[in-house]
């Protein structure tokens, strides 16, 4: 393990990139949060802000983007609404694409995360630490709420959690949304290890896109990692907490069993040895067993997922 500190390090750092739509209230927690962290007042922010769907959504589109007129403690704020909508995931995929590329890396929030005081610390400091590993593909601020007692600080996991995230231009060179190329490569045995040895089916949201019932980003960008063999880092202590289980977000119900307990400490240490971390692989195993249960159960869940999304 290696004792790192963005200020001593001098390390240059990313530009955070938030996407909003029209949720003012979640907004707000999630912009007052990160004010609090202790590098927000030298990090440079990016506001997409999604145009309405509807009539129906205008008001709400309105009220969020009227706040962020409001927003200061960065050392800038760029706001960029959209003109129409692009829907979440041609929104991210975009934005994402034109920051990162633009500035080398990249730190991704949307409007329903809050955040640790520390979580601009851990990303910048392990985006830097990292930034020449090829291995290293993603830095994830979530973490599932598992037993976490002698795990380090942070670890690798080939899965990719997105509540709170950050990644590199030479990883997001590989993001890939071609359904067809993906179907004619990936193999079954490959399916299995993705769904963690069948522990959770992540398949059926890369099927579910491909049906056209859902349209989504992130198992994308998961399988796109999973495939060049490449790790997420964690944290061990969640550095952010999703308020959007509230019913109010796409692609998502009412559920609190991802509520994680958010970090009061700062990550000090990160690990050289690049390989997943096999007893944090097991927790969360069982926590999907917890939390899902059988192959029925985990069905369900799914199509309650599904059908609670907002059109």
């Amino acid at each position: 393990m290696v004792w790192f500190n963005a200020m001593e390090n001098k390390v240059k750092l990313s530009p955070i990139v938030l996407f909003v739509y029209n949720r003012p209230w979640h907004t707000q927690q999630t912009i007052n949060a990160l004010q609090k962290n202790k590098l927000a007042d030298q990090s440079h922010l990016v506001i997409y802000s999604d145009g309405p769907k509807s009539q129906h959504d205008q008001k709400c589109v309105d009220e969020v983007r009227k706040f962020t007129k409001t927003i200061e403690g960065f050392k800038s704020i760029k706001v960029i609404e959209r003109d129409k909508n692009w829907g979440l995931a041609d929104s991210i995929i975009d934005g994402v694409t034109k920051i990162v590329n633009k500035y080398g890396k990249v730190i991704v929030l949307e409007d329903d995360i809050v955040t640790s005081q520390y979580f601009l610390k851990y990303m910048n400091e392990a985006l830097d630490f990292y930034n020449d590993e090829e291995k290293v593909m993603h830095v994830s601020g979530y973490l599932y709420p598992i037993e976490n007692s002698n795990l380090p600080e942070s670890f690798f996991l080939r899965m990719m959690l997105c509540w709170g995230w950050g990644t590199w231009k030479r990883s997001w060179k590989y993001f890939n949304r071609d359904i067809d190329t993906i179907m004619g490569k990936i193999t079954a045995k490959d399916i299995y290890r993705l769904n963690v040895e069948d522990s959770y089916n992540y398949w059926s949201q890369f099927e579910s896109n491909a049906r056209g019932k859902i349209k989504t980003w992130a198992i994308f960008w998961y399988i796109s990692v999973f495939t060049k063999n490449g790790l997420c880092l964690h944290p061990s202590c969640s550095m952010t907490l999703n308020i959007g289980h509230d019913g109010s977000g796409v692609h998502s119900g009412i559920s609190n069993s991802y509520e994680s307990v958010l970090a009061q400490k700062p990550i000090e240490f990160f690990t050289q040895e690049i390989s997943e971390n096999k007893e944090a692989v097991i927790r969360i195993k069982e926590f999907y067993k917890k939390t899902f249960g059988s192959y029925f159960k985990k069905i369900y869940y799914m199509f309650k997922l599904l059908i609670n999304k907002v059109s």
